[in-house]
C-alpha cells in the first residue's frame, strides 16, 4: 500500500509534515509506504538534517503550493502541479491508495470532488470529527464544516456515512446515531431538524437513537451525532478549546487530554472514491503522523467500498 502525504499544506509545512512523515514511517508496517508530494529539494534538505535517508520515501515533486487563504476552486484550477492538486491525480490514478494533507480545507474538498469525485448517490461529502466520551471510548461528530447549509435528506445520508466510518474503522458494532438538537423531543428543533428526524427514524439503514442534546455529546446516547456543517464546526471548534484552556490553566486531566487534536490527526472525507483526510492547519508532527495512519486505517477497512455497497 502506497500512502500520499502533502508535504507543503499547513502552517508549519514544510517541516512538520516531513518530521511527521518520519514518524509515521517508525510506526508503518513491511509493505506499507509513503509517497511524498511537493517539493523534493527541500523535504531531502529537511530530512538529511535529521539524519534520516531520503530512501525511505518516494517523492512526487511539485513546484506550486496552495496557501491557506487562497480561493479553493480558483487554486485547484490555476495550480496544476500543486501538492493538492498532484495528490489527488495519484489518488485518481490508483498510484497511491490513501491522501493526506494539512493543507487548505477548501481546496482538499474541492479537489476532491474534482478528480475522484462522490460515491454515486451520495448528495455531498462530509468531514468528521471524533469526540471523546467521559467513560472511554469515542463518538463521531458530522459534518463539520463541508456543508454549512444542509437539507434534511442530507443528514439522513450523513447518518449512513456517519455508521459505516464509526463501524469500520473504528470497530463499533452496531453504531447508535443521532440527530444533534435543542430537546430530545421527536418536535423540537428548527426547520431543518424538524424535517430530518422522521426521514432518519424510518431509515433501515442504521440504528437511529433519536434526538440528543448538546450536554449528551460526550456521553454514552449515541456514537455517531450528524448536524450540518455550520454547528458541527461551532461544536469541534469550543471542544478543541477545553484542550487549550485546561493546559493554560494548569492542570492535567485524562479526559480533557483527549481533546487534543494531535490524537486523531484530522478530518475524513466522508463519501467521496477514495481515503482522503484533512488534518488541522497548525498541524504538529504528531498530528500528522496520526493524520497518515488514519487516511491508511481508512484503506485498510475497505470503507469506500462499504459507502459504495450502501448507496447502491
Amino acid at each position: 500500500m502506497k500512502i500520499g502525504l502533502d508535504i507543503m499544506g499547513g502552517d508549519y509545512a514544510p517541516k512538520a509534515a516531513v518530521l511527521g512523515a518520519i514518524e509515521a514511517y517508525r510506526v508503518l508496517p513491511a509493505g506499507q509506504s509513503l509517497v511524498l508530494v511537493g517539493d523534493k529539494d527541500v523535504a531531502v534538505s529537511i530530512l538529511q538534517e535529521n539524519e534520516f535517508n531520503p530512501d525511505h520515501f518516494e517523492f512526487v515533486h511539485t513546484t506550486e503550493v496552495i496557501g491557506m487563504g487562497e480561493h479553493p476552486t480558483k487554486a485547484i484550477a490555476q495550480k496544476p502541479d500543486s501538492s493538492i492538486a498532484r495528490g489527488y491525480n495519484l489518488l485518481k490514478t490508483g498510484e497511491i491508495q490513501a491522501f493526506s494533507s494539512a493543507g487548505n480545507t477548501g481546496a482538499m474538498l474541492v479537489g476532491a470532488m474534482f478528480s475522484v469525485k462522490t460515491i454515486p448517490g451520495v448528495i455531498r461529502p462530509a468531514l468528521t470529527a471524533i469526540v471523546p466520551k467521559l467513560k472511554g471510548g469515542l463518538g463521531i461528530l458530522l459534518d463539520v464544516g463541508a456543508n454549512a447549509d444542509c437539507k434534511p435528506d442530507m443528514l439522513l445520508q450523513f447518518g449512513l456515512l456517519g455508521s459505516l466510518f464509526a463501524e469500520a474503522v473504528y470497530g463499533i458494532a452496531t453504531p447508535k446515531v443521532a440527530l444533534m438538537n435543542i430537546g430530545e423531543e421527536e418536535e423540537k428543533g428548527n426547520i431543518l431538524s424538524l424535517a430530518a428526524y422522521p426521514l432518519m427514524k424510518a431509515s433501515s439503514q442504521y440504528n437511529f437513537v433519536g434526538n440528543v442534546e448538546g450536554r449528551d455529546l460526550f456521553g454514552d446516547a449515541a456514537d455517531v451525532f450528524v448536524c450540518d456543517g455550520f454547528t458541527g464546526n461551532i461544536i469541534v471548534k469550543l471542544a478543541e478549546s477545553y484542550y487549550v484552556i485546561t493546559r493554560k490553566k494548569g492542570f492535567n486531566d485524562e479526559f480533557f487530554n483527549r481533546f487534543n487534536y494531535e490524537q486523531y490527526g484530522g478530518s475524513t472525507i466522508l463519501g467521496i472514491n477514495a481515503p482522503v483526510v484533512v488534518g488541522h492547519g497548525i498541524s504538529s508532527p504528531e498530528a500528522i503522523k496520526n493524520m497518515v495512519l488514519l487516511s491508511r486505517n481508512m484503506a485498510e477497512s475497505n470503507l469506500v467500498e462499504k459507502i459504495k455497497q450502501a448507496f447502491v
